[in-house]
């Protein structure tokens, strides 16, 4: 239990199962934080406690480094109102956020509506950043509940340059979307993001990422989402493999799956694929969420021409008699090639895809397909319905996966572990991911199915994301390191959440600490923001 008052002073924490994110063996520890920082690591009852102005006592639970999620879609949580308290209950101390391709800057003046009209379900309020070093004042200014080391998302920077049309990106496009990742480089991020299914990032192409990539020095990383994670995957990671050789930089395969019923066991080759480039050289690793749902915008149901020019002319297009004809054919006529993902077709069909969070909060919690027959009408009418009445903010769950592919990426010794999470405040039901990812590691695949030791679990949520995106002074518990930590009980920590209740506390988490302050308290927040944005080492 917590003695003392949070003053971020010279504590002790006694007596805790030291797990300290190497992977190593679990050791017996006092652990020395001195103004906000590990001063030692020492053996237990060797420090004595009267030196100290505040001490914890962890008899019996396990102190680890604070978890870094390292796919996280939450960039407007500190401009929210509320304090967002999805990560630092399960532990995170560190977000990476900027992801799939979507961040909050740059933003091209006279475009900002045109940017920011895909978010209305992010519930944040522009206050006129252009640039990225002008968004991080911002931020800065509001404070966060977590760390974050952003990453500058491709769709933006194509946004900014070329709108949200189907344009190939020219040599000036691309010069002009350098300058901005240079700028956005230069003010802190921590490498370039993309997102391949989405507009207007699907419409680039090869030449145009290696291109871009090629800002990045080696160091920092090319994370990306790619084109296909189902009938395409292999060619998806071929692709992103090449723009890492390339430019010379990391990659990082964002929430690596093979979705879709044709497509299970699909996993046993990519990462066959991924090992290879790894023993030529390549710096590459992957991330996963322990779930076998995805969760996206319910508009990648849409083939791509749909989206071209913005959400207005989409909205048109779903309208449009003759173009719903042919939507329907694309989406629905699986025995036609396709150059696309189609999602109905990687899923149980319309029954496997559930509205999860809307505008209105209308149709929340139902699949399309009884949303259908509520309506009386067509599936795929009642997918453009949705689409159309909530003017395109709506999000999705959808059954895609298989529990061994899973698994089989869990194994892979360089996979780290991400929540795929977005920001609170939009309301609906949240994939349960959002609160539950790094506890449900620990409880379902460490305890209960023993497919990683807590060692290596450990491992993957702290010193691997650490390493692999340059994150300063954190990741492992050792003199020097700052004194972000979580202690947990390893018999009892978990998630209890699921699908239908996704919103509920993890259990098990003793206590969180930033910077030597305990920040949660056996689930209660205690009520400062001590998140910082991070600069990469």
């Amino acid at each position: 239990m917590w003695s003392g008052v949070d003053s971020g002073a010279t504590l002790l924490i006694r007596g805790a199962e030291v797990v300290d994110g190497t992977g190593a063996t679990p050791f017996a520890a006092d652990i020395v934080v001195d103004e906000g920082v590990i001063t030692g690591v020492e053996v237990p009852g060797s420090v004595p406690a009267d030196r100290f102005a505040a001490h914890l006592d962890a008899a019996g639970l396990v102190v680890c480094p604070g978890f870094i999620d390292v796919h996280s879609h939450a960039d407007s949580s500190p401009l929210l109102d509320e304090d967002d308290l999805t990560k630092i209950r399960q532990g995170v101390t560190t977000e990476v956020t900027g992801n799939c391709g979507f961040s909050l800057a740059p933003i091209a003046r006279g475009r900002e509506e045109e940017f920011l009209g895909g978010l209305k379900l992010f519930t944040f309020r522009y206050t006129g950043w252009h640039r990225t070093d002008e968004l991080f004042e911002v931020t800065a200014a509001r404070g966060g509940v977590t760390n974050t080391c952003p990453l500058v998302g491709h769709g933006a920077l194509r946004a900014a340059v070329l709108g949200l049309g189907s344009r190939t990106a020219g040599p000036d496009d691309v010069r002009a979307m350098g300058t901005l990742l240079t700028e956005a480089l230069e003010a802190g991020a921590f490498g370039m993001s993309t997102g391949l299914i989405y507009p207007p990032g699907m419409y680039s192409d090869t030449e145009e990422l290696q291109a871009l990539a090629s800002f990045l020095p080696a160091d920092r990383v090319y994370a990306t989402h790619m084109r296909s994670e189902g009938s395409g995957l292999l060619r998806s990671i071929d692709e992103a493999l090449s723009i890492g050789r390339t430019a010379g930089c990391r990659v990082e395969i964002s929430h690596l799956k093979s979705v879709g019923k044709a497509n299970r066991g699909g996993i046993t080759a990519a990462m066959g694929l991924l090992d290879r480039a790894r023993s030529d050289g390549l710096a590459v690793t992957q991330d996963v969420y322990p779930y076998n749902a995805s969760s996206t915008m319910l508009s990648i149901c849409l083939p791509p021409w749909v989206h071209e020019g913005g959400k207005e002319q989409a909205l048109r297009r779903l309208r449009d008699p003759a173009a719903l004809v042919e939507m329907r054919r694309q989406i629905e006529d699986t025995k036609a090639p396709s150059s696309w993902e189609r999602v109905i077709d990687g899923v149980d069909g319309y029954g496997a895809i559930v509205v999860s969070a809307t505008a209105s909060h209308r149709y929340e919690g139902r699949t399309l397909r009884q949303i259908a027959d509520d309506l009386g009408i067509e599936p795929f009418d009642a997918l453009i319905r949705v689409l159309v009445e909530e003017r395109l903010s709506v999000m999705m769950v959808d059954f895609c996966m298989a529990e061994a592919d899973v698994e089989a990426v869990l194994g892979s010794p360089f996979t780290a572990i991400g929540s795929d999470g977005l920001p609170v405040g939009g309301g609906g039901l949240s994939h349960p991911r959002l609160h539950g990812t790094f506890p449900r590691v620990l409880g379902r695949y460490v305890r209960s199915r023993a497919l990683l030791e807590l060692p290596e679990a450990v491992r993957r949520m702290t010193s691997l994301p650490a390493e692999v995106f340059a994150v300063p002074r954190r990741g492992t518990v050792e003199t020097g390191k700052v004194a972000d930590l979580v202690c947990f009980d390893p018999d009892s920590v978990d998630h209890p959440g699921d699908y239908a209740n996704p919103a509920v506390p993890p259990t098990g988490i003793a206590w969180v600490m930033q910077s030597g302050h305990v920040v949660v308290d056996h689930g209660r927040w205690c009520g400062t923001r001590r998140g910082v944005r991070l600069l990469p080492t």
